[in-house]
């Protein structure tokens, strides 16, 4: 249908776009309301690890968008997968 129907394609397009546009701006909105409740708070050294973590992923993530929107190639490499699944 998507191949007889051009307008389909327009939508689903529109639509991929804003999960995009939403989920960054999801993410730095969660952040600028929790990062200044974090002060005054100690974590452990596991717990500070943990994040680091995280960040790495994150970080990965919006390279491999940001590369992916440079250069058209939307695919996983096996790396990547790894990753981000934590592995």
């Amino acid at each position: 249908m998507r191949e007889r129907t051009p307008a389909v394609r327009a939508i689903e397009h529109t639509i991929e776009y804003l999960d995009q546009v939403g989920s960054c701006h999801g993410f730095v909105a969660t952040l600028g309301r929790l990062v200044p409740q974090l002060r005054g708070q100690e974590f452990t050294d596991d717990e500070r690890e943990t994040v680091r973590r995280q960040i790495g992923r994150v970080r990965a993530a919006a390279d491999w968008l940001e590369v992916a929107l440079d250069n058209g190639e939307f695919t996983l490499d096996k790396q990547l997968v790894q990753l981000l699944k934590g592995e």
